[in-house]
C-alpha cells in the first residue's frame, strides 16, 4: 500500500516550520555559544538571498528570533534626503515601509551619526523618544537595543532596532549577538545596494537612449499625419453637396482621428522622457499655468477608451465640471492621471469601471480628487510598498515607475496621495492637491 504524498508547498511548509523550531532549540541549548550559533544563522540565511529587500527582511527576522524579541525594524540611511528610511518592520502594527526620519533626531539617528550602539533595558527611566516609538507601532516599548548597520571599519548605512525582549530583558550576550548579526549583514546588504545602483544606472542610460530614438521614430508619424490631414482637407472640399450631412461628419471624425494621433504622438514622446527622467531621479521644474482638471481626465479617458472598452470596462467621472481652475503643470498631471488610470486597466474584470472623481473645498484651498476601480485590489505588501524606494510591482516584469511618477507628480505640485486597497475590493488613490501655488 502507498502512502499518499503531501503537496510539495505543504512539505516545504512543514519542512519551514520544523527548520525553525529546531534552529530555536539549538539557540536555547547552546547557551554561551550564541554568538557562534548566531553567526552560523545569518550567513546561513545571507547566502539563499540576492534581491535588497530580501536580504533586509531574513536579517530582521533572523535578529528578532535569535534574542527572541517582538518587535524590530531595519532603517536604511537615504544620503539625498539624509533620513533613515523604514525599509522593513516586524510586529503587531509594522511601520510603513517609507516612513523616514531625520538622520540626525532621535536615538536612531545618534547611533546612526555615532556608529554606537544604545541599549535601554527600562524606557521608564529613558524617554529620549520612546513615546514616540510606542505610537509608531502600536507597542509599550519596555526595552530596546539599536545598532548601526556598519562594517568593522567604516561608515554606518543604516540601523536595526529591536524592540521588547519576551522573556526578560536584554543583556550583554544579546548585544554581542546582535552586534554579530548586523556586522555580517551590513557588506551583503551595502553590495545588494551598489548592485541596484548599478542596474539603475545602466536602465537611466538605456532609457536617455529610448527617448531619443523613440522622438525620432516618432517625427515621420506626426509629419505624415500632417500631410494626410492636409489632403482630406483638399478631398473633402471637391466632394458635391448631395450628402453634405455626412460628408461634415465623415470629416470631423477624420479631423478628430489625426488630432488624436499627432497629440498621442507628442505624449508619447513626453512620457518616455518623463521615465527616462524618473529613472535618472531628474525632474525639471513644473511649469504652472492656469488648468481645468476635467479637460486633463477627459484626454487621459479619450488616450485610453479603446483600451478600456476592449476589456469591457467602462471610464467616468463625476464631479469635475464643478472644479475651478487651479494653477498645475498641465503635462504631468495628465502623465499623473495616465498612469493611475492605465495601471487600474490590466486588474479589473470584464465589466468593471474607472471612476474619477472630484470635490472642490475653497475654504482650504483644495481640490480633493480620487481614483477608484473595481479590480482585483493589492494586498497589503504591495499597497504598503506604494509611493516608496521598494515598490512592488505588480505586472510581471514591472518597474513600478509608474507610481513613482504619480508620486513625483503629486509632490511637484506641493499635494498629498494616500492609496485604499483591500484585495477583492477594488483600489482607491486619493490625492490632494492645492488651488494656487505659492510663490517662492
Amino acid at each position: 500500500m502507498f502512502r499518499e504524498e503531501k503537496p510539495a508547498a505543504d512539505h516545504d511548509a512543514i519542512q519551514d516550520r520544523r527548520h525553525t523550531s529546531r534552529r530555536t532549540v539549538d539557540l536555547q541549548l547552546t547557551g554561551g555559544n550564541r554568538e557562534l550559533q548566531a553567526a552560523f544563522l545569518i550567513s546561513e540565511a545571507l547566502s539563499q538571498h540576492r534581491r535588497l529587500e530580501d536580504l533586509v527582511d531574513q536579517t530582521l527576522h533572523t535578529a528578532l528570533e535569535v534574542v527572541n524579541a517582538e518587535n524590530g525594524s531595519i532603517l536604511v540611511a537615504d544620503p539625498g534626503s539624509q533620513q533613515l528610511v523604514y525599509y522593513r518592520s516586524i510586529g503587531e502594527k509594522p511601520i510603513p515601509p517609507g516612513s523616514a526620519i531625520p538622520w540626525h533626531q532621535g536615538i536612531a539617528g545618534a547611533v546612526f551619526k555615532s556608529g554606537q550602539q544604545a541599549v535601554i533595558v527600562d524606557t521608564k527611566k529613558d524617554d529620549r523618544q520612546c513615546g514616540k516609538i510606542d505610537k509608531a507601532t502600536g507597542s509599550v516599548i519596555r526595552d530596546m537595543i539599536i545598532l548601526p548597520l556598519k562594517r568593522w571599519q567604516g561608515e554606518s548605512i543604516g540601523v536595526i532596532e529591536i524592540l521588547n525582549k519576551r522573556n526578560g530583558q536584554f543583556d550583554e550576550v544579546d548585544v554581542a549577538v546582535l552586534t554579530i548579526i548586523s556586522s555580517l549583514a551590513t557588506p551583503v546588504i551595502e553590495e545588494a545596494r551598489l548592485f541596484e545602483a548599478t542596474k539603475l544606472a545602466e536602465v537611466a542610460r538605456l532609457a536617455g537612449d529610448m527617448s531619443h530614438d523613440i522622438k525620432n521614430l516618432l517625427m515621420p508619424i506626426l509629419c505624415g499625419a500632417g500631410l494626410l490631414k492636409d489632403e482630406l482637407n483638399e478631398l473633402f472640399a471637391r466632394l458635391p453637396d448631395r450628402d453634405s450631412t455626412r460628408s461634415v461628419k465623415s470629416r470631423e471624425l477624420c479631423d478628430e482621428a489625426l488630432d488624436m494621433l499627432q497629440e498621442d504622438a507628442r505624449r508619447i514622446s513626453e512620457r518616455v522622457r518623463e521615465v527616462a527622467d524618473c529613472v535618472k531621479g531628474l525632474s525639471s521644474p513644473p511649469q504652472f499655468a492656469p488648468c481645468q482638471v476635467r479637460g486633463v481626465v477627459e484626454n487621459v479617458f479619450r488616450t485610453l477608451d479603446l483600451m478600456a472598452k476592449e476589456k469591457g470596462i467602462s471610464l467616468s467621472s463625476e464631479g469635475l465640471d464643478g472644479l475651478p481652475t487651479i494653477e498645475a503643470d498641465e503635462r504631468r498631471l495628465y502623465n499623473a492621471f495616465y498612469n493611475l488610470v492605465n495601471n487600474a486597466i490590466p486588474e479589473i474584470p470584464p465589466g468593471g469601471s474607472i471612476t474619477i472623481r472630484g470635490e472642490s473645498d475653497q475654504k482650504a484651498g483644495v481640490l480633493t480628487l480620487s481614483v477608484a476601480d473595481t479590480g482585483r485590489g493589492m494586498s497589503p505588501e504591495v499597497r504598503d510598498s506604494l509611493f516608496t524606494s521598494r515598490v512592488i510591482s505588480r505586472k510581471s516584469g514591472g518597474t513600478g515607475l509608474g507610481t513613482k511618477i504619480v508620486k513625483d507628480v503629486v509632490d511637484a505640485h506641493k499635494g498629498r496621495i494616500t492609496v485604499k486597497s483591500e484585495v477583492g475590493k477594488g483600489t482607491t488613490f486619493h490625492l490632494t492637491l492645492p488651488t494656487h501655488q505659492a510663490k517662492t
